[in-house]
């Protein structure tokens, strides 16, 4: 029988006089690259993955390691490799666990039970705990964080309160494989919240592997843009229009904010564009809470009716007001 040798040395990055904890520390960090819940759908990376828990099979065990180390010069160069007398001993009855012919023709089969492709299906085990001495004995890890965006409204931001937040998760289904599934939740946002902040929750992003707790979800707020209120990090700005008259002889108004209407008193002679503050009328908390800005914007009257041109044409020859000075 010719079987093709495979360097489990190399696959796993590591010399051959590597000690067990280096060995260990290559197999984790190859692990983490190529497994398949970070690499969905990538036949290449499940290879990959399937071939650095074999080597790590091996090497990681004293026994098993003296028996590979004594094939000899024949490993090199991917050469085929001619098992030497009495190894086939250990090749009864591994049907479908998964190794590669090479392992299964020095080792034997029934390593694995529910490994890659056997019995089991799917994956089950942790990505860095390997193969057990039999089967997997896989240690409890935490779940994967997810982050996703929280769209708001400009009011839901200012007031804060519960809301019902929809995303997709990747987890485990009843045959070990991963897929995408809905998750609702009701989220307490803090009233204030500031566009691109990140609202952490404990244990709600994807579920542990072997009773490990979950990951976190982290909720990136995105506020919407709003008809009315342009927003400027923690403060925000209203525009007002005002007649002329209003602007020139001065004048009292409601205006609304992200609460509720407030009575602004403009002073006489304001101009188009300058702006008034209401404090504490944006977003944030304490002594971060930002303002509302009020900017004048003066509006002028069309379509007039004989009396009220006669009427301005009256103002324009009686005033003495020059708004241009060059």
């Amino acid at each position: 029988m010719s079987v093709e040798f495979k360097d489990y040395y190399e696959i796993l990055g590591v010399s051959r006089g590597s000690s067990k904890e280096d060995i260990a520390k290559a197999f984790k960090r190859l692990a983490r690259k190529y497994h398949p819940d970070l690499n969905p759908d990538n036949a290449e990376a499940e290879a990959k993955f399937k071939e650095i828990n074999e080597a790590y099979e091996v090497l990681k065990d004293p026994e098993k390691r003296r028996m590979y180390d004594q094939l000899g010069p024949n490993w090199q160069n991917g050469q085929n490799f001619e098992p030497p007398p009495g190894y086939e001993n250990f090749a009864g009855g591994f049907g479908g666990s998964g190794f590669s012919d090479f392992f299964e023709t020095i080792f034997g089969g029934g390593f694995g039970g529910g490994g890659f492709g056997g019995q089991g299906g799917g994956y089950h085990q942790d990505p860095f705990g390997g193969f057990g001495g039999a089967g997997f004995r896989p240690g409890p890890s935490k779940g994967r964080d997810i982050e996703t965006t929280l769209e708001l409204t400009l009011e839901e931001a200012y007031a804060g309160g519960r809301k019902n937040v929809a995303f997709q998760d990747r987890a485990p289904d009843p045959s070990g494989m991963s897929s995408l599934h809905t998750k609702n939740l009701e989220v307490n946002i803090p009233a204030g919240v500031k566009n691109g902040a990140r609202i952490r929750l404990s244990g709600q992003g994807s579920p542990g592997r072997q009773g490990g707790p979950a990951g976190d979800l982290y909720l990136r707020v995105k506020i919407l843009p709003h008809a009315r209120f342009k927003l400027d990090e923690a403060n925000v700005t209203l525009d007002l229009p005002l007649a002329p008259w209003e602007a020139a002889l001065g004048t009292t108004v409601q205006v609304p904010t992200l609460d509720k209407s407030v009575e602004l008193n403009v002073p006489a002679g304001i101009s188009s564009g300058q702006k008034m503050r209401i404090r504490g009328r944006g977003l944030g908390s304490g002594a971060k809470k930002g303002d509302q800005y009020v900017r004048v914007v003066i509006k002028t009257p069309r379509d007039l009716s004989d009396e009220e041109r006669a009427l301005w044409q009256k103002l324009a020859e009686t005033s003495t007001f020059t708004p241009r000075d060059f």
